[in-house]
C-alpha cells in the first residue's frame, strides 16, 4: 500500500512496524458542541484509511481520543451547568456531545465498533506520568501558572522541532503560551499542565515536592493516550491539516523528548481543508455546517460521505449545495442498484447482457477498488466502479448463485466505502401488492388506474420503472 507521509513529504510504500498489525491513532473531537463538516471530513478520512488497510489484509488497531477537558469544554460547561460542580458540569456537557458524535458517526457510515475510544479525563494519570518524566529529564519546567515544555531543551538534546514542516528562528519565540488555542504561525513553549483556577475542574498532582492541582494542557493528552493504547512508535497518526502545527508537532516533541528513538509514529497523514462555497469555514462568515444542518435540508447523511469520496483526501474539498445535490443523486443510483436483489421478479439468465459475467460483475470491481484504495486512498477513482455497475446492470438474473454473489459484492462495497448498500430494507407487502396491481392494470390497458396507483406509490416515496421484464421499483 502506498501512502503520503508528511514526515518525508512524499508518497511511500507503507509497511507496518510489527508484522501484519497496523497501529493507528486519530485525533478525535473536542466534545463541547456538534462537530462541523470540516471536522467530520477528518473522521471520514480516518475511517476510509482503516478500511483501505483492512482490504490490503492488515489487522488494524485503531485508537481515537475525545478531548473532554480543555478551554472550550470548560467554558461551555460553566455556561450550561453553572449550578453544578466544575467536574460534574464538564461531564454533563461532554457526555451529551460524545453521544451526538456517536450518532453522527453512525449516520455517516463510520464504524466505531473496532475503534478504541479514549477520554482525556480517564487518562489523567498517564499524562501526569509523562509530564513527570519530561520534568525529571529537563524538558519541562514549573512556572507560576503551570508546567511548560521547553522547546530549547528539546532542540539542545539533538532532536528536531519541525519534523512535519520547516520552522526557522524567525518564527520562534521564547514566550510561553498558556492557552490551548494560540497563534499557529509562531513557535512557543507550550503548557503541559495548568494550575488550578477558580471554577475549573482540577486533579491532584504532586511533582518535585510541590502540589500542582490543575488539569492537562491540550497537546499532552494525545501523547499520553496514544502511548497507552498503541505503544511507541506506532504506525500511522491521522488528523486534519489544521492540526499539523502546532498540535502534532508538539505531540512529537513531548513523545520523543525522553526517548532515544526520535520517532513517535512512522507515518503522519493529514486530510486537507474542506471549503464552503470556495471559502474557509469561519465563525465570522457564518458558514459552519453540521450533519444535522444537512439532514434538515432533506439530504441523506451518506450523501455527504459520497461528496467527500469524490475528491482526494489531500486535496481541498469544496462543499456547495450543488456538490451535495450531485452526491445525493449519485448515492441514489447506487442504492437503486443495491435494491435490485429485492425486486419481485428476477429475469432469466438468457435475458442478461453478455457483459454480466462473473469476471466483470464479481471479480474486477473488487480487484480494481482494492488497488485504487491502496494507491494513497484514490477514492475518486475507486467509486467509479459503482457508477459503472449502476449504468450497466438494470436487472438481476434468477440464478440463486448470481443473486448470492451480487449480495456478496454489495457487502464488499460496504466494507470498502461504508455506504450500507448491503443493508437495504425491502419494501412492505402492501407496497408490493400495489406494484402488482398496477402491473395488472397496465396489462389490462387500464392506464387511468395504473396512473392512480403510481401516484399512491410516489406518495410513499416509491417510483416504478416499467420494463419488458416487468416493474422495477426504487425509492425516491
Amino acid at each position: 500500500m502506498k501512502l503520503y507521509n508528511q514526515l518525508s513529504r512524499k508518497i511511500e510504500e507503507f509497511r507496518p512496524l510489527n508484522g501484519n498489525e497496523v497501529r493507528m491513532y486519530s485525533c478525535g473531537p473536542t466534545v463541547y458542541d456538534h462537530a462541523h463538516i470540516g471536522n467530520l471530513s477528518a473522521y471520514v478520512f480516518a475511517d476510509m484509511l482503516r478500511r483501505s488497510l483492512e482490504l490490503q489484509g492488515y489487522k488494524v488497531i485503531h485508537a481515537m481520543n475525545y478531548t473532554d477537558v480543555d478551554d472550550k469544554t470548560i467554558r461551555r460547561s460553566r455556561e450550561r451547568f453553572a449550578d453544578d460542580t466544575p467536574k460534574e458540569a464538564l461531564k454533563k456537557l461532554t457526555d451529551t456531545y460524545i453521544q451526538i458524535f456517536h450518532e453522527d458517526m453512525e449516520k455517516l457510515g463510520n464504524s466505531l465498533g473496532n475503534v478504541t475510544l479514549l477520554r482525556a479525563t480517564d487518562n489523567i494519570e498517564p499524562m501526569q506520568q509523562l509530564i513527570t518524566t519530561l520534568y525529571n529529564k529537563g524538558f519541562a519546567y514549573i512556572a507560576d501558572d503551570g508546567i511548560y515544555f521547553s522547546i530549547e531543551a528539546y532542540k539542545k538534546s539533538g532532536k528536531t522541532y519541525g519534523q512535519l514542516l520547516e520552522l526557522t528562528t524567525s518564527n520562534t519565540s521564547e514566550a510561553r503560551i498558556q492557552n490551548d488555542e494560540y497563534d499557529k504561525d509562531s513557535v512557543h513553549d507550550f503548557v503541559l499542565w495548568k494550575s488550578q483556577k477558580a471554577d475549573e475542574p482540577a486533579w491532584e498532582f504532586h511533582i518535585d515536592g510541590k502540589e500542582m492541582a490543575g488539569r492537562p494542557g491540550w497537546h499532552i493528552e494525545c501523547s499520553a493516550m496514544s502511548h497507552a493504547a498503541l505503544g511507541q512508535p506506532f504506525d500511522i497518526h491521522t488528523g486534519g491539516i489544521d492540526l499539523m502545527f502546532p498540535h502534532h508537532e508538539n505531540e512529537i516533541a513531548q513523545s520523543t523528548a525522553a526517548e532515544e528513538n526520535p520517532l513517535m509514529a512512522r507515518f503522519f497523514t493529514h486530510n486537507d481543508h474542506l471549503l464552503v462555497d470556495g471559502k474557509k469555514m469561519s465563525k465570522s462568515l457564518h458558514n459552519f455546517h453540521t450533519l444535522e444542518d444537512i439532514t434538515k435540508q432533506g439530504y441523506d447523511p451518506l450523501a455527504f460521505r459520497v461528496a467527500l469520496l469524490q475528491g482526494h483526501y489531500r486535496g481541498q474539498g469544496n462543499f456547495t449545495q450543488e456538490s451535495l445535490e450531485g452526491a445525493q443523486n449519485r448515492l441514489r443510483k447506487w442504492q437503486a442498484l443495491a435494491d435490485l436483489h429485492l425486486q419481485p421478479k428476477p429475469i432469466a439468465m438468457a435475458d442478461i447482457p453478455k457483459a454480466f459475467t462473473e469476471q466483470v460483475i464479481f471479480d474486477q470491481p473488487q480487484l480494481f477498488i482494492t488497488q485504487q484504495l491502496g494507491n494513497d486512498l484514490n477514492t475518486g477513482m475507486a467509486i467509479t466502479w459503482l457508477d459503472r455497475l449502476s449504468d450497466d446492470i438494470q436487472f438481476l438474473p434468477e440464478s440463486q448463485n448470481h443473486l448470492a454473489r451480487f449480495r456478496n459484492l454489495m457487502e464488499f462495497m460496504d466494507k470498502a466505502f461504508g455506504l450500507d448498500l448491503s443493508k437495504r430494507e425491502d419494501i412492505t407487502d402492501a407496497q408490493k401488492a400495489l406494484i402488482s396491481e398496477r402491473q395488472a392494470a397496465r396489462e389490462a390497458k387500464d392506464f387511468a388506474k395504473a396512473d392512480q396507483l403510481r401516484d399512491e406509490l410516489e406518495a410513499q416515496q416509491l417510483t416504478v420503472r416499467d420494463t419488458v421484464h416487468g416493474s422495477i421499483w426504487s425509492r425516491l
